[in-house]
């Protein structure tokens, strides 16, 4: 069985007040992986601006 599978498995099994805090738990693993992605969007904006700033930049992606 892999991961997804075990855990549908537990969640059967287990009281609704346990399941409450499974979802609370999830919901932040959830923000707390989206924001890691923005984070790494943010700071590779400001190494990547110098490139797209250039003249070259916009003459290259003009026609699209």
């Amino acid at each position: 069985m892999n991961a997804k599978e075990l855990l549908i498995k537990e969640v059967e099994n287990i009281p609704e007040f346990i399941l409450e805090e499974v979802w609370d738990f999830l919901q932040f693993l959830k923000i707390k992986y989206d924001r890691n992605k923005l984070e790494a969007s943010l700071l590779s904006e400001s190494a990547l601006q110098k490139d797209w700033l250039k003249p070259e930049e916009d003459e290259a992606w003009q026609n699209l």
